[in-house]
């Protein structure tokens, strides 16, 4: 295009305005979290390893499949909380010229397996709980609700680990929901035990099993399809891309907007890319500047890449067509 060399400058400054506003938003935004969220992965993983075992000796010796459904529901929430912390572990590397955005999209990964070890979970659960409605087994009531009582205080302990960081991250708040579903779990655990003691009735160890394993798919559907959205490069959730692309068409001298893209580059950090048509000549470094602050300040977008056109119909865009990809 005749104007080509026009937009390449101007990309190449957005660029530049880009990378100094993004690593100050990155520094404000994160400088503190990855050190702390380390200590949190730590503490949460070594506790609930602990916990696992504890739960599998008790749940074989009391016969619970209550506590043998924790054990195996707690189980594949340490894994999903070691995929989370490799996540935002490699989600800090740096780009390299191969692989240019860094390691970021790992923890849009992590996601993914953390929501598909928990519906692996769930499916197990179920069958062995309809198996034992079918075929109840005694169980040892008190030292199921007494056992069940310690996980609730370890889940809550390290689901408040990762309060802090769950609305702004789709990793950690996966980590968050299995830490809080974990509790609730173990409430539920301790309740059927104190039942069964108070009644005898061994179908209410099945039951709850049930109970959890809906509780479980619950939270979990909601994280699955938010994980698979950003793998698919969907706009992440909470960004209405009609008020973004509003947002571009009003800036000054900007007529018209293109080849709109947003998409996760990880579980926190959103890209995005556009054609400006601005028939105007002049003021491309300051729109750049404004457009760049616009994303970033009101929509949380700090990796923009703009393309200036004039939109002169002897150099149409190839990509202008609204079903162009």
């Amino acid at each position: 295009m005749a104007h080509a060399h026009h937009d390449h400058a101007g990309h190449s400054h957005d660029h530049a305005e880009h990378s100094h506003d993004h690593a100050r938003h990155s520094h404000a935004g994160h400088s503190h979290a990855p050190a702390s969220f380390d200590r949190a992965f730590a503490i949460g993983v070594a506790l609930n390893v602990a916990f696992v075992v504890a739960e599998i000796v008790f749940g074989l010796r009391t016969n619970s499949l209550a506590l043998i459904s924790d054990a195996g529901h707690n189980l594949g929430d340490v894994l999903g909380l070691v995929l989370a912390w490799a996540g935002t572990v490699l989600a800090r590397r740096g780009p390299t010229p191969r692989r240019t955005y860094g390691l970021r999209r790992f923890s849009i990964l992590a996601a993914i397996a953390n929501a598909g070890l928990l519906l692996v979970a769930v499916g197990a659960i179920i069958v062995e709980a309809v198996d034992r409605l079918r075929h109840p087994a005694p169980i040892a009531g008190g030292i199921v609700s007494a056992v069940a009582a310690i996980g609730i205080v370890i889940n809550l302990g390290t689901a408040l680990g990762f309060m802090r960081g769950r609305e702004h991250d789709l990793n950690i708040r996966g980590a968050f929901l299995h830490m809080l579903g974990d509790a609730g779990a173990s409430a539920g655990v301790v309740v059927a035990g104190l039942l069964i003691r108070a009644t005898g009735r061994l179908w209410i160890d099945p039951l709850v099993s049930l109970f959890l394993a809906a509780a479980i798919l619950w939270s979990t559907w909601g994280l699955a399809k938010d994980s698979v959205n950003l793998a698919l490069d969907a706009v992440p959730a909470g960004i209405d891309p009609l008020e973004v692309d509003a947002a571009l068409r009003g800036l000054e001298g900007v007529v018209e907007v293109h080849d709109l893209h947003i998409w996760g580059m990880s579980t926190t950090d959103v890209a995005l890319t556009a054609h400006l048509i601005r028939p105007c000549h002049g003021g491309e470094d300051a729109l750049l500047a404004s457009a760049t602050r616009l994303l970033r300040d009101r929509f949380g977008i700090a990796h923009a890449t703009l393309q200036v056109e004039q939109g002169l119909a002897i150099h149409p865009c190839d990509l202008a067509a609204p079903d162009t990809v």
